[in-house]
Order: C-alpha cells, then structure tokens, then sequence
C-alpha cells in the first residue's frame, strides 16, 4: 500500500455518533412529514416500521452470506459470497429505502384516497386499496428484479455484493407495503363506531326492551 492511516479510537466512536444521529433524525424527518401529509400518525408508523423491516431483513442476509458461502452448492450454484458491507451495499440500502418508502406511500395514498372523511380507514377500505394498488406494485417489483437479477449475475464480482442487497431489499420491500405498512393504518375500532345502515327490515325485540323512539 502507498500510504496507510489508522484513526484513535475516539474518532470512530464520534463517527458512529453521527451516523447513528444521522438514521434516527432521517427517520423522524420520514414519520414527521407523513404523519403531516396523511393526518394520521398511524400511516407515519406504518411506514417506519416497514422500512425498518427492510433494512434489517437485507442486513440479516448479507450476515447469513457469510455462512452459506462456505458450502459448495451456494457457493457454485447461487453465486453466494461472504458479502461485506462496503460503500456498494451501503448505497444498496439507502436504494432500498427509497424503493420501499416510494412503494409504501404508493399505497397508503390510495387508502387515504377511498377512506374520504374518515379519519381512519375501515378493513373493505384497507383490502379495497391494497386490491387496487397490488398489480402495480408486482409490475414495478418483478421489472426491478429482473434487471438487478441480470446484474447479479453477469456483474462479477466487484458489484455482486450490491446486487445481493439490492435484490433482497426489493423483494422485502414489496410485500411490505402490502402485509406490515397497509394494516398498520387499519382499527378495528373504527368498523366498530360506524353506524349501522338501514336494511328496511324489522328486527325483532327482546322480551322486556323499550320500542325504539
């Protein structure tokens, strides 16, 4: 090596303090402004949570590359490496939030869309939505995936890492949009508070109950 410089152990733990500072202010920037945008605090953690799921799922495989390398059938077949985190999957995981955060307020924009004046949106509402948006987001997924697929493997190995992180952070972050985020702005209190319609038919008393009016 042409030059090698070694940091005291303060200035690591200072950039680790600023980084860590970094995600948490991002991640209350995220809640504040949709929480703002949505009228609902429940659409803000919603996202949040799906994000975090993301994010610690992708962490989660890279980790278990480390494993799977050392047997010949991942190694050979699936192409699985020990992946590290250098500055490509780094740049993998801020893609996959931004992909998961678009994919999530997708969503949620169309249930606040159908629920109109409620302030939380019913279950018909909540499925109605994810019905409609669903085809969407499988388009838009399995269009990405396709392409970072052909990276991953006609890549090499100097972009792999990226690849891997980027593959299994579209897959996560498309299914949760639909399974953590979406039920996330759903209370069953809400079907529960709303009124009832009137079918026309007559329901029968109990013994001993006043006559309605």
């Amino acid at each position: 090596f042409e030059q090698v410089s070694s940091f005291a152990p303060s200035v690591a733990q200072t950039r680790a303090a600023n980084a860590i500072g970094a995600v948490i202010l991002s991640l209350a920037g995220i809640l504040f402004y949709i929480w703002i945008r949505f009228g609902s605090f429940y659409y803000s953690l919603g996202a949040i949570l799906a994000l975090s799921h993301d994010v610690m799922i992708v962490l989660g495989c890279l980790a278990l590359s480390g494993y799977l390398a050392g047997y010949e059938f991942f190694w050979k077949t699936l192409m699985i490496d020990e992946f590290l985190i250098d500055t490509g999957v780094v740049a993998a995981l801020l893609t996959v939030i931004g992909y998961s955060l678009n994919d999530t307020i997708v969503i949620l924009d169309r249930i606040r869309e159908n629920r109109g004046k409620r302030s939380l949106p019913s279950k018909e509402v909540v499925n109605d939505s994810i019905n409609q948006a669903f085809s969407r987001t499988v388009l838009t997924s399995v269009t990405t995936l396709i392409a970072v697929l052909i990276i991953y493997i006609t890549g090499g190995m100097g972009i792999r890492a990226f690849a891997f992180a980027l593959l299994i952070g579209v897959f996560v972050g498309s299914y949760s949009s639909v399974a953590i985020a979406s039920p996330m702005v759903y209370r069953r209190r809400k079907d529960r508070d709303e009124p009832l319609e009137d079918t026309g038919e007559e329901v029968p008393l109990l013994e001993g109950e006043p006559l309605p009016g």
